[in-house]
């Protein structure tokens, strides 16, 4: 690939990213997508079936950090042609189970598989694009994860009117076994051979002690930083929880079938296309510190919320659009915090495991939200459900823009870089 013109070679690597993302989200939303269904012909509880999206975002934010550090230190693309195969072989598993534990047990290996792919992929782009091509192109990268979604709702009903929502998960096994060869065969690696790499010791003081990384360590430990990973753990509450249980939303609120519930659910990645689309351009060309965009952002979604608190129960039109408007609003800030602060970081060489911090953060939200909502709506009504979702919003919003100073003084000190 490194004969290749330069940019002719960028939107391939882009091209590979994209695909493996999108194959990376055929197989991990899918549980989510017919959770509505499963609970329906298998008769056991949302709180129940939750269980293995709430263990698979646990495992996922611990895969997250394991990753991040992995892919700092070893081949990423070996990285994530493994996290391909083990999910590949969870899903093609999963049929045969036949009991919530089960499920809970594969999910959760699943999720562990899904985390060995991101942070080694941050790696990657940040070693073979510059920044500005970073900041473009790592958006194009996350246009999978939404058409994934998309190609997920949107099959499902037809799967599980062909056969039940077993064939879901065989067919999506299936195109992560197709999905390894492609990643094999095309993927690049590091831009440096293991020889050409610097010493682990070079440079260090006599006692081997690396003061990048106490400096990392210290940084990402700061109040600053852990503002910063709770306005993420907030975000990936609402991006995940409310993507995980909008069909049941829409299914218990009004008269429609959980088909037509699942199948509301391709609004929400097209709606996430334009967020992203949106949010990048807004972040390049206007609003360039990364809290200020993720906390307009934010706001966006902290007003479709208090949107979706009056029209749930009254329009199912409104209902999806409102939900859709504060889903997508989260993948903007996602994009934000997961995708363009790690480069932040590359004075420290550390990248890979600063993404995998951050997104790990992203799932501790998501783990918490997914079996909390299924408890709030089941224990109460979907009327308190959205009054929560509304008020993590706002407190996202609040601590997006109340981190704007500190970060603008790291900069300044050159504890962070500025790109």
């Amino acid at each position: 690939m490194n004969d290749l013109p330069a940019r002719r070679r960028v939107r391939r690597i882009t091209a590979l990213f994209m695909l493996t993302y999108f194959v990376s989200y055929v197989t991990r939303v899918n549980y989510g997508a017919v959770i509505a269904e499963t609970v329906s012909a298998t008769g056991f509880s949302k709180a129940a079936l939750s269980a293995a999206l709430t263990g698979s975002f646990i495992t996922y934010g611990v895969g997250q950090v394991v990753s991040g550090l992995f892919g700092d230190r070893f081949s990423p693309k070996k990285i994530v042609a493994a996290g391909i195969f083990l999910s590949a072989c969870m899903n093609l598993l999963l049929p045969f189970l036949s009991s919530p534990g089960a499920y809970t047990a594969v999910w959760c290996v699943n999720g562990f598989a899904q985390a060995l792919l991101w942070p080694p992929i941050v790696r990657l782009m940040t070693e073979h694009f510059d920044a500005a091509t970073y900041k473009k192109h790592s958006v194009y990268v996350t246009y999978g994860s939404s058409l994934g979604t998309v190609a997920v709702y949107l099959i499902s009903p037809l799967l599980i009117s062909a056969m039940d929502f077993r064939l879901v998960f065989f067919v999506s096994g299936g195109v992560g076994m197709l999905m390894l060869p492609v990643w094999l065969i095309f993927a690049p690696d590091r831009t440096k051979n293991p020889a050409e790499a610097p010493s682990k010791t070079a440079g260090l003081p006599a006692d081997g002690a690396d003061p990048g990384r106490k400096g990392l360590f210290a940084l990402l430990v700061s109040p600053l930083m852990i503002a910063v990973m709770a306005v993420i753990a907030l975000q990936g509450m609402l991006r995940d929880g409310v993507t995980t249980w909008m069909p049941s939303l829409v299914a218990e609120n009004f008269d429609v079938g959980n088909r037509i519930a699942i199948l509301s659910g391709v609004v929400l990645p097209i709606f996430g296309i334009a967020s992203l689309e949106i949010t990048s351009i807004v972040y390049r060309k206007k609003l360039k510190n990364p809290l200020v965009c993720a906390g307009v952002i934010f706001g966006v979604g902290t007003a479709a919320a208090l949107a979706l608190v009056f029209a749930a129960g009254r329009s199912v039109i409104l209902t999806v659009f409102f939900t859709a408007l504060l889903i997508a609003a989260m993948h903007g800030v996602n994009l934000i915090v997961t995708c363009m602060i790690p480069p932040f970081f590359k004075k420290y060489g550390r990248v890979s495991t600063v993404s995998g911090v951050l997104n790990a953060c992203t799932y501790v939200g998501s783990a918490v939200s997914t079996y909390a909502i299924a408890v709030l709506s089941d224990a109460f009504s979907w009327t308190v459900t959205l009054t929560v979702w509304l008020i993590i919003a706002a407190m996202g919003t609040a601590l997006c823009l109340l981190c704007v100073r500190p970060w603008n003084k790291r900069i300044t000190r050159g504890e962070i870089s500025d790109v």
